[in-house]
C-alpha cells in the first residue's frame, strides 16, 4: 500500500459571532466569513495536495443547535468533498452532542442521507473506510458526555467523581477491546475529541460545554495505533513525538484574545508502508491557515497629553492593526482621562480599517503609572513591592501572598536590628 495522506483538522465552531460585525450585502457575520474562509483554505489544500482522507475530530459548530444558515455553510464544504471522491471522517466533540440522548446531533444528517464518502462517527466504534490508496481503521472515540452513561441505570446513583472513573474505565475497555479486532496490516488512527493529561489550554475552557474527564496519556500510547489524531483542545500541540504521535491541530480560528498568540491551522499526516520490521513511518506537520489576527495595543496615557500619545501608539502599530481585530487598552489617571478625545482616538483606529474595534478605558491604576515623577520617593518599600507585582499583572492572591513573606522578612530584618542587651 502505497503512503496514506490524511488531513487532520478539528475545532471548527462554525457559528461564532465575538468580534464580528455584520455585512451590508449578505447579512452574515463577518465571523462566520473568517470561520469559513480558514476551513476552505484547509479543505483545498487537501484536494490540492493528493490528500486520501479528510478526519474532523469533533466540534463542527458553535452549539448544539447551529442556524440554517451555518449548517448550509458547513454543507456546501461537505459537499466539494463529496463531488471531489475524497473521504471524510467526522468524529462528534461536545458542541455537537445535544443536551438529551435520543435528540440527532449537528452532523448526523450526513449519515441519515448516506452522503457518499462521509462517515460519522457519534459513539465508540471501529470503522475501515476505503481510500484510493487502500483501506484505513479508525478507532473513533467521540465525546462522551455523563449523560452517556446516566442512560444506564446502574450508574445513575455515581456522584461526579464516580461517574467520571466509570467514563474512564469505558475508554479503556472500549480501546483494549478495539486493539484486539484490528488488522495490523492495515493503517490505523485513534481519534478522540477529549481533554488528555498534560495538554496546555488556550482560552477555550470559557466556551467548553459540560465538564471535561482528562484521559491519561498512557491510555492512548497503544502501538496498535500509527497515530492519535485529537480534538477539543484550541492550541495545536505534539504530546508525543514516540509511536504513536499524539496530535492537538488546534482551531482554525481564534476565538477570543487568549488566543491572540496561538497559531491557527491543521495538520497533515503521511503513513509509510511497513518496513523490514513491519513498523511504519509516520510524519506529521502543521500548516497555518491565515486567520484572523487578534492584536492587543497598550498605552500608558497617564501624561498631560494622553489622546496624542494613544495616537503615537496607533501609527506605531499601523501594520498590526489592519484588517485585525483590535482592542485598544488605555491606562491613564483620573485627572488626564477627562483630556481623552476618544472620537478622535476611534476615527484614527478606522481610518486602518480593522475588522473590529474596542476601545478600553482603566485608570483604575493610575497610581502605579509614572513612577519616576516624584511618586516612587513617596512610597514605602512595601508600597513600592505592591505596585511592582501589580504593574506585572500578578493575580491578587499571590501578590498577598508575597506581601505577606515582605511583611516577615522585614520584621526579621527589624529583629534583628535591635540592640541586645549586655
Amino acid at each position: 500500500m502505497p503512503t496514506l495522506r490524511i488531513l487532520h483538522l478539528a475545532d471548527i465552531h462554525l457559528g461564532i459571532e465575538n468580534y464580528g460585525r455584520t455585512d451590508a450585502v449578505t447579512g452574515l457575520s463577518s465571523r462566520l466569513g473568517d470561520f469559513l474562509n480558514s476551513l476552505n483554505e484547509a479543505l483545498d489544500w487537501a484536494l490540492q495536495n493528493d490528500v486520501h482522507l479528510v478526519l474532523i475530530a469533533g466540534d463542527i459548530f458553535k452549539n448544539r443547535d447551529p442556524t440554517p444558515t451555518v449548517q448550509r455553510e458547513f454543507a456546501r464544504c461537505i459537499r466539494k468533498l463529496s463531488a471531489a471522491g475524497m473521504p471524510t471522517f467526522i468524529l462528534v466533540g461536545n458542541h455537537d452532542v445535544p443536551n438529551a440522548l435520543q435528540r440527532a446531533n449537528t452532523v448526523e444528517i450526513y449519515s441519515t442521507l448516506a452522503v457518499p464518502q462521509v462517515v460519522v462517527a457519534h459513539k465508540p466504534g471501529v470503522h475501515s473506510l476505503d481510500t484510493r490508496v487502500g483501506p484505513v481503521q479508525i478507532v473513533a472515540v467521540p465525546w462522551l458526555s455523563r449523560s452517556y452513561l446516566l442512560s444506564n441505570k446502574d450508574f445513575r446513583n455515581l456522584d461526579p467523581d464516580g461517574l467520571n472513573k466509570e467514563l474512564l474505565n469505558l475508554v479503556e475497555r472500549f480501546i483494549d477491546d478495539s486493539v484486539q479486532k484490528l488488522d495490523p496490516a492495515l493503517p490505523t488512527v485513534l481519534t478522540v475529541h477529549a481533554s488528555v493529561q498534560g495538554a496546555v489550554l488556550s482560552s477555550e475552557k470559557d466556551i467548553m460545554l459540560g465538564q471535561d474527564v482528562v484521559l491519561p496519556k498512557v491510555l492512548l500510547a497503544n502501538d496498535a495505533f500509527d497515530y492519535v489524531a485529537m480534538g477539543h483542545i484550541h492550541k495545536h500541540q505534539v504530546l508525543s513525538y514516540q509511536r504513536p504521535p499524539i496530535v492537538y491541530p488546534g482551531s482554525l480560528e481564534r476565538i477570543d484574545f487568549g488566543e491572540e498568540k496561538d497559531r491557527k491551522g491543521f495538520v497533515s499526516v503521511e503513513i509509510d508502508e511497513p518496513g523490514p520490521d513491519g513498523v511504519r513511518e509516520v510524519r506529521h506537520e502543521f500548516h497555518e491557515v491565515s486567520a484572523r489576527r487578534f492584536v492587543t495595543v497598550r498605552v500608558n496615557a497617564a501624561c498631560e497629553f494622553p489622546t496624542e500619545e494613544v495616537l503615537r501608539r496607533i501609527e506605531e502599530r499601523a501594520d498590526d492593526i489592519r484588517e485585525a481585530v483590535v482592542r485598544v487598552v488605555i491606562e491613564t489617571a483620573p485627572e488626564y482621562q477627562r483630556d481623552l478625545r476618544q472620537d478622535e482616538i476611534r476615527h484614527a483606529l478606522n481610518a486602518l480599517r480593522p475588522s473590529f474595534v474596542t476601545v478600553a478605558v482603566n485608570s483604575a491604576r493610575a497610581h502605579r503609572l509614572r513612577l519616576g515623577e516624584g511618586m516612587i520617593e513617596q512610597m514605602t518599600p512595601r508600597q513600592a513591592l505592591e505596585v511592582y507585582l501589580r504593574d506585572k499583572e500578578t493575580t491578587p492572591a499571590r501578590v498577598e501572598t508575597l506581601l505577606k513573606h515582605f511583611d516577615k522578612l522585614q520584621s526579621i530584618v527589624a529583629e534583628s536590628a535591635r540592640p541586645t542587651g549586655d
